[in-house]
């Protein structure tokens, strides 16, 4: 194995010998340059000709990274066992390594590099959160490339994620409790979806608020999720529209495995259900010809007759309704969740219970909620006591 070395202007360069091309015949030859000194060059020649002959050489591709995003995503997807909700959200998120490297060779793309991509989004705004997802998403990529072949170096791998000191605004934010409908006021929201709602208002809004499913997993519901007899419901599935094509939508798993729950539901609650359950029989025998007949409980009353209802229209009809009411129009379906948060805190249920009630296996901003509502609880009682005291 033979080793030449030359000088190019400046810098110095090495050429190997590492036997003959089959298909060509000619000399197979390995070249870098860029080297400072001679000896540099005769160094890193060393390194090369000691990995051929244990057998550890890796020949780096050309590909560069806007070709291997490609097809590391489609390899992501191949393997069928991740959503295409997280495909869509590794897509975008490897979008943003984009900007930085497209064209570059993914041999090229140094550790420094790299660091300084994460560090300049961190400069242009980005949360931790959103960065942690990037960083992720960059690591899944280099490793399948090492995995590959295409590059012996992974640079993500000593990369660390900008932190900045946090303001007090950002601290003071942490603590904050979500913004949720208070008993009266959910009395007043629900009365108002009864007899000013459109058709179907009363029975998503009152399922939501009894129940503290997510809107995508209401959306997602069929009659067979309804055991009547047992008075359960059972959520196994959500909904999955991005586009809010009424026509496209998706049914995936739930968002994480202690998602799959049965849940006791209200009598009040299953009443309205048989109710609807009898109105809906009669859209399905008058449009019977083109009813999407595929057992959802929500579904379109209008032109995509049995389609599911899709989650913007729930939150349009949420809005216009608080807006009679006159409550917070800031509140959102997920809204309802907390609200069913601080209710069954109220009713001194368990916060594990609540956790599995609502899918959770942890969950912050339910613990926030459930926190404030017990901690009022607790004064009340203090003050109760002082009371009683001072009657003695």
């Amino acid at each position: 194995m033979k080793g030449y070395y030359r000088k190019r202007g400046k810098t110095w360069y090495y050429t190997i010998d590492v036997g003959i091309k089959p298909d060509t015949g000619d000399r197979d030859q390995r070249s870098k340059g860029g080297f400072k000194t001679k000896k540099e060059a005769q160094l890193a020649a060393a390194v090369l000709m000691n990995e051929l002959d244990q057998g550890t050489y890796v020949k780096e591709a050309e590909i560069t990274f806007e070709d291997f995003k490609g097809e590391w995503l489609g390899l992501y997807q191949a393997t069928g066992r991740v959503k295409v909700s997280t495909v869509r959200v590794r897509e975008h998120e490897s979008g943003r390594l984009l900007a930085y490297f497209a064209k570059y060779k993914m041999k090229n793309i140094t550790r420094k590099l790299y660091q300084s991509a994460l560090n300049d989004l961190k400069d242009k705004g980005l949360a931790h959160t959103t960065l942690e997802g990037i960083h992720c998403t960059g690591r899944m990529i280099f490793k399948k490339a090492v995995e590959l072949g295409y590059i012996k170096v992974d640079p993500t791998q000593y990369a660390i994620i900008p932190r900045t000191q946090k303001t007090v605004d950002e601290i003071e934010s942490e603590t904050e409790v979500p913004e949720y409908l208070e008993k009266d006021e959910l009395s007043s929201f629900l009365k108002m979806a009864k007899e000013n709602g459109f058709e179907m208002d009363y029975i998503i809004f009152l399922t939501l608020a009894y129940t503290g499913m997510r809107a995508g997993e209401l959306c997602a519901l069929k009659w067979k999720d309804i055991d009547f007899e047992n008075q359960t419901i059972s959520i196994t599935k959500t909904y999955y529209n991005p586009k809010n094509n009424i026509r496209k939508y998706q049914l995936l798993p739930p968002k994480t495995k202690s998602s799959i729950r049965i849940i006791e539901i209200d009598a009040i609650v299953l009443a309205e259900l048989e109710l609807h359950q009898s109105r809906q029989k009669i859209v399905k025998m008058e449009h019977r010809k083109v009813y999407h007949d595929k057992d959802f409980i929500f579904s379109m009353t209008e032109k995509n007759y049995g389609y599911p209802i899709y989650i913007k229209k729930i939150e349009n009809r949420m809005n216009r309704l608080l807006k009679l009411a006159g409550l917070n129009t800031n509140l959102t379906p997920h809204s309802l969740r907390h609200t069913h948060t601080s209710l069954l805190a109220e009713a001194r249920v368990g916060l594990e219970e609540i956790m599995e009630r609502l899918g959770h296996s942890d969950d912050e901003i339910t613990r926030r909620v459930y926190l404030h509502v017990t901690k009022t609880m607790k004064k009340e009682a203090s003050q109760k006591f002082s009371e009683l005291m001072r009657n003695l």
